[in-house]
């Protein structure tokens, strides 16, 4: 099975929960998976694995987190080719704009986006949302 690293960045908790939901989904599907956040990974760390499911919330104007996750996002980039990677993140107000475009930057990447979209949920995830996080990292671990 493939190594699996699940990284996030989160603010009020939310994605956390959403990661750890993942994470727990992984473990139950046996699979060889670490969870980070994104201060505890450096990228050419995270670049190792098979698997990454990267998380963050939309910020300010629908943005990914401006400094942590997006610097490193950006030096993480130009690893992504070729490799399975599954987005993840809350958000409060807006359309989801923020993950289309990270969707955007994944796939242009060269990534194979899992479920060929991310996972978003709005505010605090309720139970049936940390069972889809769960389901999602289940499905997930499996590829």
């Amino acid at each position: 099975m493939s190594k699996m690293a699940v990284i996030y960045w989160s603010q009020t908790g939310n994605t956390q929960m959403m990661a750890q939901a993942i994470m727990e989904g992984a473990v139950q599907a046996g699979a060889e998976a670490e969870l980070f956040t994104v201060s505890e990974i450096a990228p050419e760390q995270a670049a190792v694995y098979d698997l990454l499911a990267l998380g963050c919330p939309a910020m300010g104007a629908e943005v990914l987190e401006e400094e942590e996750f997006e610097p490193f996002f950006t030096a993480l980039e130009d690893s992504l080719s070729g490799k399975k990677v599954m987005l993840f993140g809350s958000y409060g107000w807006g359309d989801g704009e923020w993950m289309r475009n990270w969707q955007d930057r994944v796939t242009d990447a060269g990534a194979v986006l899992f479920q060929g979209e991310g996972l978003i949920l709005n505010e605090t995830p309720d139970e049936v949302g940390l069972e889809t996080c769960k389901s999602w990292g289940k499905e997930f671990a499996g590829q």
